[in-house]
């Protein structure tokens, strides 16, 4: 009997140890599923790696290839000037399109200074009006409160004056007079309380963020760009043919064998050299952007009302055609938009 009683008790404790091993057992398979996630993600993210590692390598490649090109065009003199006026066309159109992005960002941060202030002054004057009528709810409420505790003083002094015995009938009738007054003067600081969270609650009320520049401001901003982009066009009327090769530089990569001889190089070159230096700032170049941008208001147009910042190409295509037929100071404008003149379409605000 003792053995079978110490077979029983191992039977029971070899019961009792068997739980903690299926939770091992259950830890090692969870383990296992964790390790086998993490492997899968870390071989995806390898597999990506090595996806850019390939893509930098072909681009890689391409750069070295052009610029052993480019080095074998500049080793000899009849292929070396025309890379020279392929590269100072490109130079030029990303000159025009520089002179745009500076004067479009100089505006953005001007109109973002002026707006902020616009929604600090905003919100002052909502802060102002709030606060006024928080502190005149607090005068009130403490008027209020003033009042309910003078009166629930005067009711308390009036019955401890009724100490005789036939007062009996008086002091009843102060008693709930002085319980009325008594809940009138707890509900008083109940509103008197409220009324200074509302108070402190106004002056803790941070100033809302500041939600970027208004469709308005962009609008404008954009309107000017484009004027400034016809004005340096107009600087430029002179040498239509140059601004058509500047705008065919641009548009490739490789170096186009199309500017001539030498000599027709070196005479395009100086032509690219006095555009540079018409498209340089002025003076009155404020006055013409500003002539030119109050030209232009009237015809604006948007697709969509409420969110579009960039007008339509279609409208610039009157003002050209007036221009042109007019044949004074505004002919031979084209229509940046339409063409995307100095790669604006890059730099207006959406």
């Amino acid at each position: 009997m003792k053995a079978f009683r110490q077979l029983g008790f191992l039977k029971l404790t070899l019961g009792r140890e068997s739980v903690p091993e299926d939770h091992r057992v259950l830890a090692l398979f969870r383990n296992r599923a964790e390790l086998k996630k993490a492997y899968g993600d870390l071989r995806e993210e390898i597999d990506r790696l090595k996806d850019r590692i390939k893509q930098q390598e072909g681009v890689t490649r391409r750069v070295q290839d052009t610029l052993a090109a480019l080095e074998s065009r500049l080793g000899l003199s009849e292929t070396a000037y025309p890379a020279l006026v392929f590269y100072q066309l490109r130079r030029l159109w990303q000159c025009g399109h520089e002179h745009l992005g500076r004067f479009c960002a100089e505006l953005a941060v001007q109109q973002d200074e002026r707006e902020r202030r616009r929604h600090l002054a905003e919100h002052n004057r909502r802060q102002f009006a709030k606060r006024q009528s928080a502190e005149h709810q607090m005068r009130m409420a403490r008027q209020l409160a003033d009042h309910e505790r003078e009166r629930l003083s005067e009711l308390e002094r009036r019955h401890a004056r009724l100490h005789r015995i036939w007062h009996f009938f008086k002091r009843r009738a102060l008693e709930q007079a002085i319980a009325h007054a008594r809940a009138g003067a707890d509900a008083a600081e109940v509103s008197l309380a409220a009324a200074g969270q509302a108070l402190s609650d106004v002056a803790a009320e941070p100033i809302p963020e500041f939600p970027g520049l208004s469709l308005e401001g962009r609008r404008a901003i954009n309107l000017a760009v484009i004027a400034y982009a016809e004005v340096l066009c107009l600087k430029l009327a002179p040498m239509p043919l140059l601004v058509m090769r500047a705008c065919e530089a641009a548009s490739h990569r490789e170096v186009i064998d199309a500017y001539g001889s030498r000599s027709e190089c070196e005479a395009l070159m100086g032509q690219i050299e006095r555009a540079e230096a018409r498209l340089r700032p002025h003076a009155s170049l404020s006055r013409e952007i500003k002539r030119r941008t109050e030209r232009l208001r009237p015809l604006v147009r948007y697709r969509d009302a409420v969110e579009d910042a960039i007008p339509m190409a279609e409208f610039l295509a009157s003002d050209t055609d007036a221009a042109v037929t007019g044949a004074g100071p505004m002919a031979g404008v084209p229509n940046v938009l339409a063409e995307n003149t100095w790669d604006i379409h890059g730099i207006l605000l959406r």
